[in-house]
């Protein structure tokens, strides 16, 4: 099974799409129908956990119970389940980049070549300036191989394996042309579990600059900001860990957005927003006041109508999904 990685923009109309992800833990769904162009009607979604030794049998019959059985679905990988690599894009033919980019970045990866499935796309839009660069994906065999046999347990068919940077993408850039802003760049930083952030900067409906940000475990439970109330003994410690860990977050984001302006002059950022599930309004506040710069959220529901309802841990870990509805398969990347 290859990786893909087409652009975002206008899709051919499909009637119902069903979109999973799954970490060896828990898998994540999604299933929609295109209402209108850019448009998804979801019409469910949640999250099955099986349990015990035969997880495969029981995530089979969890898949059956909630009637995903025999469906062509399109997956998703989370950021721990591949490597997000930037390098100078070597000088060959086309169709030879894949295999030239394989050996540039065999010192860069965590495992050996053999035991990796390794997938391009150019950096950027070549309206802008033309970077030189490229992203490689590499994902592990066993982790492609493990999602096979997941939708497999449900007789399922894998047409396509995104990943969560490009779906990332997709959302903000849906955001950013609808309000008639696709060519400037902007900003999202999506808390992408519960200790790390995944920050993305694109124009133009491309991926321009992509990275993760580990805060450690309990950010989403962290104060942001002064505490209130009594400041000795265990409380004290404990609104210094969460200082710490908030003002971590702060720092590696202006860090991106200096490196940004030194490397992107021709395109200042036009805007910031955020996605951190129930407390998004209140990352937003936060990080306006921390980084001086107007921080919104990342507010998708217009365009998916139905995603309402179940828990917050469920919506957090579905919420990425939206993004695969939008992928585009007519355009090369």
């Amino acid at each position: 099974m290859l990786l893909t990685w087409p652009r975002f923009g206008p899709r051919a109309s499909q009637t119902e799409q069903l979109v999973l992800a799954w970490d060896g833990r828990s898998l994540a769904y999604v299933q929609a129908s295109e209402e209108a162009a850019g448009r998804h009607r979801v019409q469910r979604f949640g999250v099955l956990r099986p349990e015990g030794d035969k997880s495969a049998e029981d995530l089979a019959g969890q898949l059956t119970a909630a009637g995903l059985r025999g469906r062509s679905v399109r997956a998703m990988l989370r950021p721990d389940q591949y490597q997000m690599l930037q390098i100078d894009a070597p000088a060959v033919p086309p169709e030879e980049l894949k295999t030239a980019a394989r050996w540039q970045v065999r010192e860069m990866v965590n495992m050996h070549l053999d035991d990796l499935t390794l997938d391009v796309l150019k950096v950027g839009d070549e309206r802008v300036r033309t970077s030189g660069s490229i992203f490689v994906v590499a994902a592990p065999n066993a982790v492609i191989r493990g999602v096979m046999e997941a939708a497999q347990a449900a007789r399922c068919s894998v047409d396509v394996i995104d990943i969560q940077d490009l779906a990332q993408r997709n959302l903000q850039s849906a955001v950013a042309r609808r309000d008639g802003e696709a060519e400037r760049a902007h900003a999202a930083i999506v808390m992408s579990g519960d200790s790390q952030a995944l920050l993305t900067i694109c124009a133009y409906d491309e991926l321009f600059y992509t990275r993760r940000i580990d805060l450690g475990l309990g950010f989403m439970q962290a104060t942001w900001g002064p505490g209130e109330g009594a400041r000795d003994g265990d409380a004290a410690i404990g609104l210094a860990q969460d200082d710490e860990r908030t003002q971590r977050l702060v720092v590696e984001i202006q860090r991106s957005l200096d490196l940004w302006d030194r490397t992107w002059p021709m395109l200042p950022l036009d805007r910031i927003v955020v996605q951190a599930g129930a407390r998004t309004a209140e990352m937003a506040q936060w990080l306006s006041r921390e980084l001086g710069h107007s921080v919104k959220s990342l507010d998708v529901a217009p365009l998916f109508p139905g995603f309402e309802g179940g828990s917050e841990t469920d919506r957090l870990l579905c919420w990425p999904l939206l993004g695969v509805l939008l992928r585009n398969e007519g355009r090369k990347p």
